[in-house]
């Protein structure tokens, strides 16, 4: 066959293709218009290329019984997650559109009767979920993204090894990427032969088999400890040193820790439940024991669980909520800004209308293109007025928004697009004028060791910067 007439079925068949591609992302339920412009653009403009990056991550793709099994577990758990009477909460009423939101998305009430302990930023925060699972009589369930297996690693590691030898039922999931060289090392065999049940979501198996029926990058992104029905911990910190030896050039890593007592406890125990029995199959439904107040009026608190299999809404929904909600301050913190177009229009419509807003972010990030990408939101967020300052001792990996000094979020998901639609994220409303003054008080010690960014600075970047930062930003839909 001659050349031109090989350059000629090429051509007809990747027109084929591109224009079967397009209809398929015409034709998606549930799709912002920005994402699937997106898609358009980069199989048109890339041939092949784009063709194959749609075909591998356009579209979040599970398997269909993975999804109707965790369909089964969230049914089995939904009438053991309601709130008791006693522990629902009465709200001001700036708050409840807010707790209506996180209801509708997580399907859990906002609780009161809780106590919440901000821990140090220090790896002295480990030692804290070791004493707790060194006095556990019952259960220990753990749940990281990232667990390393470094000084923190071993000291929770080894915990669960003493627990174990005194009786203590312990159970692990980790993440298969995130937490690979856990995995592979000789703690999590000397866990497992301690008699820990430990299990791993999402491992790869055959990918090039695998990828025709699931994306590859799900990933579970959560991080819960839960101790007898009695304490957990949550929040942004993965089981590791500060040091953070894997990208040990960003370090330290500056997290957030809260350790949580009250009713919140058994929501959080209700999302360690459901990934367990998904993942394995066994129905645990029956450790959700009620869990009673602590003494005292207590925190209102409310567990807000999100994942692609929902696809209910997304974290990116309650924030908005809060920020619609926002009439006085709201300071902001994220290792990762890359947002839907209505979070970011809801931070920039809030700054507008008066509201003092703050956002911190990391002033190097461990992620070049994501660093890029989110200095193209940089201009727009200045010129609404928002406040920008850049964490300059280490990256900031604390994920927490305050609202007013009356209610927050706080959690392990990022403002990003990953966050919102592929990862399987947890986090926790608080509606607290106590508690949200410590968390305030953790982010103006970030304040302090930032430096702020201003309109004129931004103005002042290169064209090629400009163009590099304001190109992958387009691109933002897709990442």
């Amino acid at each position: 066959m001659m050349p031109a007439m090989w350059a000629t079925l090429f051509f007809f068949m990747h027109t084929s293709v591109s224009l079967a591609i397009i209809a398929r992302v015409l034709l998606r339920p549930r799709v912002e218009p920005s994402v699937r412009l997106a898609w358009i653009m980069v199989v048109e403009a890339v041939p092949l290329v784009g063709i194959a990056a749609y075909l591998l991550f356009g579209e979040v793709r599970m398997k269909q019984a993975e999804v109707q099994r965790m369909a089964d577990v969230r049914d089995r758990l939904t009438g053991l997650r309601l709130a008791s009477p006693a522990s629902a909460a009465e709200v001001p009423d700036e708050a409840r559109p807010v707790v209506a939101a996180n209801a509708a998305v997580g399907g859990m009430a906002a609780l009161t009767g809780n106590r919440l302990r901000l821990l140090e930023e220090s790896d002295a925060a480990i030692d804290r979920l070791v004493d707790a699972i060194d006095q556990a009589r019952d259960h220990v369930h753990v749940l990281f993204y990232i667990w390393l297996p470094d000084t923190s690693g071993t000291k929770i590691a080894d915990a669960i090894c003493r627990a174990e030898a005194r009786g203590v039922q312990c159970r692990v999931i980790v993440d298969a990427l995130g937490s690979r060289a856990l995995v592979r090392s000789e703690l999590w065999e000397r866990m497992q032969q301690g008699g820990a049940e430990c299990v791993t979501a999402f491992p790869w198996g055959l990918p090039f088999i695998s990828l025709l029926f699931q994306r590859l990058d799900l990933r579970n992104h959560r991080k819960i400890l839960v101790i007898d029905n009695r304490i957990a911990f949550t929040g942004s910190r993965n089981c590791a040193d500060m040091a953070f030896a894997v990208k040990a050039r960003f370090a330290p890593w500056v997290d957030i820790l809260v350790a949580a007592e009250g009713p919140v406890v058994r929501q959080l125990q209700a999302v360690f439940l459901g990934d367990w029995m998904s993942y394995t199959g066994r129905d645990l439904g029956d450790m959700l024991q009620a869990v009673p107040p602590v003494a005292g009026a207590g925190t209102v608190a409310q567990v807000v669980a999100t994942g692609p299999d929902l696809r209910a809404g997304s974290v990116s929904d309650c924030l908005c909520g809060m920020l619609h909600a926002a009439r006085e301050r709201v300071v902001i913190t994220t290792p990762y800004y890359v947002p839907d177009a209505a979070l970011d229009a809801a931070i920039r419509a809030a700054a507008r209308r008066g509201v003092e807003v703050t956002m911190i972010l990391p002033a190097r990030n461990d992620s070049l293109i994501v660093g890029a990408t989110s200095q193209g939101f940089y201009y727009g967020l200045l010129a609404a007025g928002v406040r920008l300052m850049l964490f300059d001792e280490g990256l900031l990996h604390s994920k927490i928004m305050t609202v007013d000094g009356r209610m927050a979020m706080i959690g392990s998901a990022n403002l990003d697009r990953r966050s919102f639609e592929l990862n399987y994220e947890v986090s926790m409303g608080v509606f607290d004028p106590e508690v949200v003054a410590t968390l305030d008080a953790r982010q103006d010690s970030y304040v302090a060791r930032a430096h702020e960014i201003t309109l004129d600075e931004v103005r002042a970047w290169t064209s090629w910067r400009r163009l590099r930062n304001n190109l992958l930003a387009l691109a933002s839909p897709l990442l």
